[in-house]
């Protein structure tokens, strides 16, 4: 079974998690989260590159009825090439540990990293 098949990718936030779970943590947002410090985000990588644009952060104002359009566009800023080059990596490193992309965001449900974690696991 390939590992995106199953849950070998998550999605949590930063101030919620426990450092010592084991997996592979990353940070998917593009600003670092308030309040904490690199030490206790213990952090494996900090994938700026998978953060959704500013200009399109800064559209999106983490407004729900926004979301669907958010998501689209989203998904054609990973289809570039250092985007791709990413997703590649976590994806292999998904092979042997679990994968938590981390993000400071207070609704996960409505967030790049949910729309992130469905394109990891789904494969597109």
């Amino acid at each position: 079974m390939h590992a995106s098949e199953h849950s070998q990718f998550e999605v949590r936030r930063i101030y919620d998690m426990d450092a010592a779970d084991g997996s592979y943590r990353v940070l998917v947002d593009r600003l670092w989260p308030r309040g904490v410090t690199k030490r206790d985000a213990a952090l494996d990588e900090w994938a700026k590159d998978l953060a959704p644009g500013s200009e399109l952060r800064r559209w999106y104002g983490h407004d729900p009825s926004r979301f669907e359009e958010f998501a689209r566009r989203y998904r054609n800023e990973l289809q570039s090439e250092r985007a791709s080059g990413a997703m590649a990596r976590l994806r292999n490193i998904a092979e042997d540990t679990r994968v938590t992309l981390m993000t400071a965001t207070r609704d996960v449900e409505h967030s790049g990293a949910r729309v992130l974690r469905d394109i990891l696991r789904d494969g597109g």
